[in-house]
């Protein structure tokens, strides 16, 4: 089996960081369950292109057990986990390309290795699988069925492209979910956030005035995890409705301009590029902390703030120090990636339970329905959504009620009033 990951004498601690995420991840083993019996995706082959942690090896274990023959590579240079890969090739017998830390060449390589097996399916975070299956003749790729996308980053890119007409093939946008979006982003992108800069510094944020730039579902969590940290949070936004929340939420709204002179912590949440630039870089405080939670580097310009700089050093993990010209010191976390992945384990397994469970179930939807889709973006169906949203009620053992036949009436009547 051809395979490239750090060492596979790592598999022993990857497969006990495993087994902790699958006890965690309930709603997910009741589909396995169901897959073992049912095997929905028997036959196909698929490339997925996903941050390698402890719970995207417990989907890569469902969608095993579903029929599917696997294929995996990173979805970011900095996110993967090396003894869980090791573990997923020793374990699992499936293919793994990644290794934390590679560099941009080997990045794009190990994409195109798990794309040369031809895929029926495609499984991506950020659509760098999908963008690169794009670059090349279409007659290269012509047995791909579908795919999912699993993030807002993601999802946007294949938008343009569907928009453009040039999407070759239908996807579920996994990210539109309810389940995946209310939860994944908001709570968990907030707490692993949160998580992955007290690491890299071991800063106090008590105190600290900390800046979210976008207050999408990412920003709101990262926002609300921070006021939990005593911090005073500042956003920044360029959405008059976002930003008219953000202040009724109880956050100071400003500029980056103005947010830049007194911010100790930033943090980017946007999904776009060149959120803090050169600019913003000479307004900076003495050690003031800059951090990505977006998908890619580039909401950071990182090349502006390589030119200001005279020095440069790495002075923690995950934590390079830039000093400027006039003797500032500007600290960027985890390269510019996202922080949460880069300098902490990502997202708790609790959260990615509904999230992969999206996935899953997404990959099911297309097996089925794929002669009846257009090359389109496709949200998950409002059914798949909610049926895991009760079965990780009742994995919490809550319960909820159900609507009287009076009470279904009057919702869907006109005649009642006062």
């Amino acid at each position: 089996m051809n395979y490239d990951v750090k060492d596979i004498k790592l598999a022993e601690k990857g497969a006990l960081r495993i087994e902790w995420a699958r006890n965690n991840m309930p709603v997910l083993q009741l589909i396995a369950a169901r897959f073992r019996k049912e095997r929905p995706l028997s036959g196909l082959t698929m490339a997925c292109c996903l941050h390698v942690t402890t719970e995207t090896a417990c989907l890569m274990e469902v969608l095993k057990v579903g029929g599917a023959k696997l294929f995996l590579c990173a979805s970011n240079p900095l996110s993967t986990q090396d003894d869980v890969a090791a573990s997923l090739v020793r374990d699992l017998k499936i293919p793994v390309f990644a290794i934390k830390g590679e560099d941009t060449k080997t990045y794009y390589k190990h994409i195109k290795a798990v794309l040369a097996v031809k895929p029926d399916m495609t499984m991506d975070d950020g659509a760098d699988l999908v963008s690169t299956i794009h670059s090349v003749s279409p007659s290269v790729y012509r047995n791909v069925i579908g795919g999912t996308e699993e993030t807002t980053t993601g999802v946007i890119r294949l938008r343009a492209l569907a928009n453009q007409g040039k999407l070759r093939y239908p996807i579920i946008a996994v990210n539109d979910a309810a389940t995946k979006h209310l939860f994944d982003n908001r709570y968990g992108t907030g707490q692993s956030t949160i998580d992955g800069v007290v690491r890299a510094t071991n800063k106090l944020l008590a105190g600290a005035k900390f800046v979210v730039c976008g207050y999408g579902w990412c920003g709101r969590g990262v926002a609300m995890r921070a006021k939990g940290m005593a911090s005073e949070v500042i956003v920044v936004e360029v959405d008059p409705l976002r930003a008219l929340e953000a202040s009724m939420d109880g956050y100071a709204v400003m500029p980056i301009k103005e947010a830049a002179k007194i911010g100790d912590v930033f943090v980017t949440t946007t999904g776009d590029t060149s959120v803090i630039r050169g600019e913003h870089f000479k307004l900076m405080k003495n050690g003031a902390i800059v951090a990505n939670a977006g998908h890619f580097n580039v909401e950071i310009d990182i090349p502006a703030l390589e030119k200001m700089a005279r020095k440069k050093k790495i002075i923690r993990e995950f934590v390079h120090e830039y000093i400027l010209r006039d003797g500032r010191k500007i600290y960027l976390l985890g390269e510019g990636r996202l922080i949460n992945l880069a300098a902490a384990e990502g997202h708790p397994a609790q959260v990615m339970d509904m999230s992969f469970a999206n996935q899953a179930l997404g990959a099911e939807y297309i097996a089925k329905q794929h002669r009846k889709l257009k090359k389109q973006v496709y949200k998950i169906p409002e059914d798949i959504d909610k049926n895991i949203a009760y079965l990780k009620l009742k994995s919490m053992g809550i319960k909820i009620d159900v609507l009287t036949k009076e009470q279904k009436k009057y919702l869907s009547s006109w005649e009642m009033g006062t």
